[in-house]
């Protein structure tokens, strides 16, 4: 089991702990705060399952059926999540708005805001430790679960208001405004992930600073580099793919150019990790002058803005 999966793991446990927890007290003093927030953490359970099962899928190695892996499998359990619980939030605003219309009476305990403060400190360890693994994998799906755990701090700190300035003022508005803010929490966070699935599932080009340090490394290239087009980069979950031509000495030999080619593209992977990296050697396409081991077109250094200077 990797790092990814353990950390979803842990994911799936702290949360089903959490959402028994908030259900049991919610359903005693019948406060749709709390039952909310109960809703939100059963969300959390769905939500980390089915990330660990998409996980395990996507670390699957390629096979006849899938030459690129099933890096997709990430970003497809995002959509599916987010649409549930998109439903899930306008559950919560629904029965909120039927539980105060009915005037349903609400009676709390000192066990309702011991287990919102309980969920509020778990929910901060759960979103940054699945943050901080996201991160270093590079898994986009962490990083989504990692989003809405966040989002639990913030509803976990509505319920625990809702239960201070209900029981203190005896008004069932206050949890009725608080569910309410929870549903609509859950639902832009909802809205957040689904829109990074879908990124995710339509081949978005790796970030900005990445695409940057990669052209960095191609540049950083001496003779017999020539320049470089045609850079082409895509998502797969938390696994990139970069292709692109590298123009190279019309004079170096078959052997040595596949040689440099190998050598940038391990330099590529060892820079940024999880990249699936092609590249095409083609041919400096003007004529060039060596003079001490360094290629030079039309009295220019190629390697100074390579790109720039060759046509594509």
């Amino acid at each position: 089991m990797d790092i990814k999966q353990k950390a979803s793991l842990f994911a799936i446990l702290s949360a089903s702990l959490l959402a028994l927890s908030k259900f049991l007290v919610g359903m005693l003093s019948g406060s749709m705060a709390v039952v909310s927030s109960g809703l939100d953490s059963l969300l959390d359970v769905f939500m980390s399952g089915m990330n660990f099962l998409a996980i395990k899928k996507a670390a699957e190695p390629p096979d006849g059926s899938h030459h690129y892996g099933h890096g997709k499998v990430e970003n497809l359990a995002a959509i599916a999540q987010s649409l549930v619980i998109i439903l899930t939030g306008l559950f919560i605003l629904f029965e909120s708005g039927r539980k105060f219309y009915l005037k349903e009476k609400i009676v709390y305990s000192p066990y309702d805001l011991a287990v919102m403060a309980l969920s509020l400190v778990f929910s901060f360890f759960i979103s940054t430790i699945l943050r901080r693994v996201g991160r270093k994998t590079d898994s986009s799906t962490l990083l989504a679960d990692a989003l809405h755990y966040t989002s639990d701090l913030y509803s976990n700190s509505a319920a625990i208001l809702a239960i201070v300035l209900t029981f203190y003022t005896g008004l069932a508005l206050y949890d009725l405004l608080f569910s309410v803010i929870i549903g609509l929490i859950i639902i832009f966070s909802a809205l957040r992930i689904f829109w990074c699935g879908i990124q995710g599932a339509m081949d978005t080009s790796i970030p900005e600073s990445l695409e940057q340090e990669m052209k960095g490394i191609i540049r950083s290239m001496s003779y017999p580099y020539a320049g470089y087009h045609k850079l082409r980069t895509r998502l797969s979950g938390s696994r990139k793919y970069v292709d692109f031509h590298l123009l190279l000495c019309r004079r170096l030999q078959l052997e040595e150019a596949h040689e440099r080619t190998s050598h940038l593209e391990n330099s590529i992977k060892e820079k940024i990790p999880n990249t699936d990296v092609v590249i095409h050697a083609e041919p400096c396409s003007q004529e060039c002058d060596l003079t001490d081991d360094t290629c030079t077109i039309q009295g220019k250094d190629p390697c100074s803005d390579a790109t720039s200077k060759i046509p594509s």
